[in-house]
């Protein structure tokens, strides 16, 4: 599989990444996942200009913060019981397009306990903002 960076909109970008985050959340569609928390790993990918994105004083000011990522999805699961994961990645794609810096997002979510016969299951999506 190839890097969204062969992506000819995303050349000129650095890729800042969150890997397997793992949060306790209140997410399914069915009753027996709506009465407790399950375990859910979250991945992100951001496509940042090197543009806005490369120090020149080696200062935290000059880069977007990995806290943005983390801030961003714990802003979002605060909202309360969600059904699909599917919704969920939407959200935190739109959330962190938001951020003037960033041109692209692709984000992933994993339930790693569903099924006891695989890693896991779940869903990923992956938007370039318009207009860049």
């Amino acid at each position: 599989m190839l890097s969204a960076l062969y992506h000819p909109q995303l050349s000129d970008c650095r890729r800042l990444f969150l890997r397997n985050y793992e949060v306790l959340i209140n997410i399914g569609v069915y009753e027996f996942e709506k009465k407790g928390e399950q375990r859910l790993l979250i991945n992100v990918d951001l496509y940042i200009p090197l543009a806005v994105s490369t120090p020149t004083h080696d200062q935290l000011e000059e880069v977007v913060d990995y806290d943005f990522m983390r801030d961003t999805i714990a802003k979002l699961m605060a909202r309360g019981h969600i059904q699909l994961q599917e919704s969920l990645c939407d959200d935190i794609v739109q959330a962190m397009l938001a951020h003037p810096h960033v041109r692209a997002a692709r984000v992933s979510t994993m339930k790693p306990d569903v099924y006891p016969d695989c890693e896991g299951v779940g869903v990923e999506v992956f938007n370039i903002k318009e207009g860049v």
